[in-house]
This record gives structure tokens, C-alpha cells and sequence, in this order.
């Protein structure tokens, strides 16, 4: 019998990699709580970022992953593995329009909106919007950027207790505001 070597392409191989990983209990817990995903593998953080530590910064790749909507792990590996230093603010902008869940949003601040040199000037613009996921992605961001500045991260985030009426962006708001209150107790 001939051996058939098969190959797979970037998005099969990270599919796989989902599967191979998969957790049925956290996919349906996930489910049971409201995820809005279709395709849900039940992979925890860590895991996402295990496979994302397997690839280089790969902005095509994480263009079709973020593309990939349907499937809760491609739009949580995409921030992982997008070259940061080619990620433009409209890159940026252009993604947060289209996040589904506050996962989402919470995973690309950590993972890469912190770490980019417009992340402030982002943050208040977000936190502008008239759609609550696109305040709530700002408040979360600037809560990843309190330690470099407490004081204006407070300020921010009473801005936004004033005037805020989205739960999540209060719940968000609050916490913001209490570890800057903290980072600025002496």
C-alpha cells in the first residue's frame, strides 16, 4: 500500500488543533450561557494561546481567523497571532465593529490592543460610540492601560459612571475605577 502524505493549509492546521484540544463540558456550558457562536470547542485561554505561541505574527491568518465568526477559537486566536506592528487604528476600528461577544472584545484588548502605540487615543474614542460592545471594548481597553496612568484612567472611568447606562460597561467602569483608586493609594 502507497503511503499518501497529506498537507494542510494554515486555517486547516489551527482547525485541528481546535479539534484536538476540544472540551465538550465548557462548550456546552458556554453554549447554556448564551455564547453567540455556532462553533464552540470548548478550548479554555491558555490553550488558545498554546496554539498561538506555535505561529510567528501572521496578519493573513489572523485576518481569515477573525473572518471566521462562526467559530468562538478563530476570533479569540486572530489578537493573538496579528503582526501588532502592522495593525493599524483602522485595522483596529475595523475588527471591534464586528465583536460579537465581550470575550472577544476582552481577549483583544489583553492580547493586543494594550500593546499598541494608539491604545489611549483608542480607548476614549471607543468609549464615545453609540453601540455598547464598542464602549464596552474601550472601557476594557483603557482598564489594561490603568497601571501607566491611574490618574487619567480614574478620571476616564468616572466620565464614564456619569453618563454610562449599558450593565456590562458599568460593571467594567467600576472595576476600572476601583484599581486606579487603589494604584493611587499611597
Amino acid at each position: 500500500m502507497e503511503k499518501v502524505e497529506t498537507s494542510f493549509n494554515d486555517m486547516q492546521t489551527v482547525k485541528r488543533n481546535f479539534f484536538a484540544m476540544r472540551n465538550g463540558v465548557i462548550a456546552d456550558a458556554l453554549r447554556r450561557a448564551g455564547s453567540p457562536f455556532r462553533i464552540i470547542f470548548g478550548l479554555n485561554l491558555p490553550q488558545i494561546a498554546e496554539i498561538a505561541a506555535k505561529w510567528a505574527p501572521d496578519s493573513q491568518l489572523a485576518e481569515r481567523l477573525w473572518a471566521n465568526a462562526t467559530t468562538r477559537e478563530s476570533m479569540l486566536l486572530a489578537p493573538m497571532i496579528v503582526d501588532r506592528d502592522r495593525f493599524t487604528i483602522d485595522d483596529a476600528r475595523r475588527w471591534i465593529a464586528t465583536i460579537p461577544a465581550h470575550e472577544v472584545a476582552d481577549v483583544m484588548c489583553l492580547k493586543l490592543l494594550r500593546n499598541v502605540s494608539y491604545a489611549n487615543t483608542l480607548a476614549v474614542e471607543l468609549a464615545e460610540s453609540e453601540s455598547p460592545m464598542i464602549r464596552y471594548t474601550g472601557v476594557r481597553l483603557m482598564f489594561n492601560l490603568a497601571a501607566k496612568n491611574p490618574a487619567a484612567a480614574l478620571e476616564f472611568a468616572n466620565n464614564i459612571l456619569a453618563v454610562e447606562t449599558d450593565n456590562a460597561c458599568l460593571t467594567v467602569a467600576r472595576q476600572l475605577r476601583e484599581e486606579c483608586e487603589f494604584l493611587l493609594e499611597e
